[in-house]
Order: structure tokens, then C-alpha cells, then sequence
């Protein structure tokens, strides 16, 4: 059966890292949200334009703008998914299960990965980001000096990986986010992983934890 999950976590706690690697390993679709809206900014696109100023200031996009945007990438996938960034707020949890509902499926779950604030700060000074193919993950992932393991582009330091703009996203994710968590935990889809413990480890977990949901009938 098609798994769906949702990744959820503040800046920095390792959601792009391991939605790839769980999408890999379980076959799955990935989309990263932020990706995808800092590569529109680059080619200048109309949403790209829209954009800009918004995540200038560590802010995410709007509901009205965000949802639309989702709607017409789920429309377009076969199979399960991995969403990193999405959903990360009610309404947006409301137009998913909206959505899901609509095309006759569930989510499978809702993933939190959790980490204290000073590894929040760590991390955020170690992060990358491809230009070219998107990935993002930490500097020791790099298989030689600045070139990404994937296409081999010369990585850097994201332009939004400022103490302020993460200081921002932060207050966003406790104020808007924080509910969500607490919706998919009442609903009994919400699993809790520590993400300080090493990405492979993290990693391994979430694959068991996922693949449990469907042996036990759980998956959609």
C-alpha cells in the first residue's frame, strides 16, 4: 500500500536529510517546500516573485498562496509521498486532510523530529544547500570539498540561514505549527523520534516505525 507521511520539526532538526533518505528507502515521492519555493525565486517565476520578500525575512508563505501550490503537486503523484514543510499550519493541515479525503486516501502518519535549541543553532551554521538538483543536508555529507553527493554542484550555505530569519521561523513553527503537532498527536498519527542521536540512526527508525504502520494495516 501507498505510504503518506508528513514531517514535522523546527528549523534545523533534520527534516530535509531524512525525508530524502526515508523517501528513498520506502520508494516514496519527496517534496521539500522549501526547495521548491527558493528555486522558483531563482528563475524569477511569478511565484518566485511573490515569494522573495516573504522568505527575505524568514517568514513563510502564506496559506492562500502555499495550498494551491501543494494541491497541484499531489494531483500529479501515483504513489506515497514524504512532505517536508507541509503542513505548518491548521488551515493547511485542514486543506491536506481536505485533499486526502477527496481523492479517497489517509495519512499514513505525522513525523516530529525533536531537538533542543543549541543543536538547533549547531546545525543551522553546518547546513548546505545544491543550487542546482536541491539537496540540502550538513557539510560532513559533502563526498568532496563543497560538491554535492548527487549531481556533484558546488554547494553553500542556504541565503535564508541567517540567526535572524531562523530566530523567525522558530517563533512561526511554536505559533502555527505547534497546533498541528497537537491535532496529529490527538488523532493518534504522531510519532515522536529524537533527531540528535545520528542520521543514520534517526533514519533507521523511521523506516521501522513506517514500515510497522503497514504491516499492522495502518497505512493507507
Amino acid at each position: 500500500m501507498s505510504k503518506r507521511v508528513v514531517l514535522l520539526g523546527p528549523p534545523a532538526s533534520g527534516k530535509g536529510t531524512q525525508g530524502r533518505r526515508l523517501a528513498e528507502d520506502l520508494g516514496l515521492a519527496y517534496l521539500s517546500t522549501g526547495a521548491l519555493l527558493r528555486s522558483a525565486v531563482e528563475q524569477g517565476s511569478e511565484l518566485g516573485k511573490q515569494a522573495e520578500p516573504i522568505l527575505a525575512k524568514g517568514e513563510y508563505l502564506p496559506d492562500s498562496l502555499m495550498c494551491p501550490i501543494m494541491g497541484e503537486w499531489l494531483s500529479k503523484q501515483a504513489g506515497g509521498w514524504v512532505l517536508d514543510g507541509f503542513p505548518r499550519s491548521l488551515f493547511q493541515a485542514d486543506f491536506l486532510a481536505s485533499w486526502l479525503a477527496e481523492h479517497s486516501q489517509k495519512l499514513t502518519a505525522a513525523v516530529l523530529l525533536e531537538a533542543p535549541l543549541d543543536e538547533l543553532l549547531v546545525r543551522l551554521g553546518n547546513r548546505i544547500e545544491c543550487p542546482e538538483c536541491r539537496w540540502s543536508g550538513r557539510r560532513q555529507e559533502l563526498n568532496r570539498a563543497d560538491r554535492c553527493p548527487e549531481c556533484g554542484g558546488v554547494t553553500g550555505p542556504r541565503a535564508d540561514d541567517t540567526p535572524l530569519n531562523f530566530r523567525s521561523r522558530l517563533a512561526e513553527y511554536e505559533e502555527h505549527t505547534l497546533p498541528v503537532v497537537a491535532r496529529y498527536e490527538g488523532e493518534g498519527l504522531l510519532r515522536r523520534f529524537d533527531a540528535t542521536t545520528g542520521v543514520e540512526d534517526v533514519e533507521k527508525r523511521l523506516v521501522e516505525c513506517i514500515r510497522s504502520l503497514e504491516a499492522h494495516g495502518q497505512a493507507a
